[in-house]
């Protein structure tokens, strides 16, 4: 509830209204601040800077629940109220499917399934509950202009069929996905802040940002002020209140980059294979999710994918329902298909580790 926004909280309107014009957008802003800084960044005593923090605490600091009380809502919620993703095995793995509620990371290398996976659920998100779906409309932020309402109506009908066939239902689904493509950050963060508008009013069920890192590598190339400072904390943390707000599974792609002590960092950095005799080059190259060490704490749910022992897989590499465990997968017509739903225990730096093998994945 760190991320929780002040101008959601109910505050005395006069002290909305101070906290608003110092720029603490957030209860993580408010409470992090020793009392005499934020007395000076306030330019208020010291009882004006107590009741801050007493007001904040208030709301952001959740209620105590034990352990009965939640098993009792998940129940209620019918599983605790997640998007199925139709990949049994992993959504076992994941207590029903992608939780709502949570910030969700599909992290790998380019052209190895994570669009496709994202066009499946956002194509799932429409459909009616009564066939695991969650009846709403999906926000989809295609940064790098990804998104195919053609493959997505291939998935459909390839992979339900009996329901996506039916008279007017593909228009009706696919008419219920809105597309945005922001050129720049500073899009995007217009964007997100009319998102939680755009959420109640158009009955939103899912948000997919495709992807998250193609937006921070131009940013970072241009430099920041002001508020976009600090531009992946401002949209991580408004990321997760708009998942916490509203309830909805909120699902961000992230790109990965690899580091060689001779070449310093670079995106999708391949490694030759040593000892391939072979007339065709393999290449296998460990790498790591672009956005670094505060994204990656940050988000509930980690899915690696990855490449190695001549398949792709679906790793779950952080998850509070689930071991690391990993899943091998092929990209067919229907869109992504485990070729087993038995996961395969993952331990050590494997579970960290991005693995890359083969000379095909980054043509696809």
């Amino acid at each position: 509830m760190a991320n929780k926004l002040v101008s959601e909280m109910q505050l005395p309107p006069n002290l909305a209204h101070l906290l608003a014009a110092r720029r603490l957008t957030t209860a993580k802003d408010v409470l992090s601040l020793p009392e005499v800084e934020l007395m000076c960044l306030l330019d208020a005593g010291i009882a004006v800077a107590r009741a801050a923090v007493s007001h904040v605490s208030e709301v952001a600091c959740p209620p105590c629940q034990t352990a009965l009380a939640l098993l009792e809502e998940r129940v209620r919620l019918g599983g605790g109220g997640r998007l199925a993703t139709t990949l049994r095995g992993l959504d076992e793995a994941l207590g029903g499917g992608i939780p709502v509620g949570k910030l969700t990371e599909v992290v790998g290398p380019s052209g190895i399934g994570k669009t496709q996976f994202c066009l499946k659920l956002a194509l799932l998100a429409t459909l009616p509950e009564c066939y695991g779906g969650l009846n709403g409309r999906v926000v989809y932020i295609d940064t790098e202009s990804k998104f195919s309402s053609r493959r997505m109506i291939e998935i459909g009908q390839k992979s339900i069929p009996q329901i996506f066939r039916q008279e007017g239902l593909a228009q009706k689904m696919t008419g219920r996905i809105l597309v945005m493509r922001p050129t720049s950050l500073s899009d995007f963060t217009k964007s997100l802040e009319q998102m939680k508008v755009t959420l109640l009013q158009n009955d939103v069920k899912l948000l997919i940002v495709d992807s998250m890192a193609a937006l921070m590598s131009t940013e970072n190339e241009r430099g920041a002020s002001d508020r976009t400072q600090h531009p992946l904390r401002w949209a991580l943390s408004f990321l997760k209140s708009i998942a916490e707000f509203s309830r909805i599974p909120v699902i961000v792609t992230n790109q990965v980059r690899s580091q060689s002590k001779d070449d310093g960092y670079h995106y999708l950095f391949e490694v030759k294979k040593k000892g391939d005799s072979h007339g065709t080059e393999r290449f296998e190259s460990h790498l790591v999710a672009a956005l670094g060490i505060q994204w990656a704490h940050a988000v509930t749910i980690r899915l690696v994918f990855e490449s190695h022992s001549g398949h792709r897989f679906i790793k779950v590499a952080k998850s509070p329902m689930s071991p690391a465990v990993e899943f091998p997968f092929i990209v067919e017509s229907s869109g992504i298909t485990l070729l087993s739903d038995e996961g395969i225990d993952v331990s050590g730096p494997e579970i960290t580790s991005i693995r890359l093998q083969g000379q095909n994945i980054l043509g696809l």
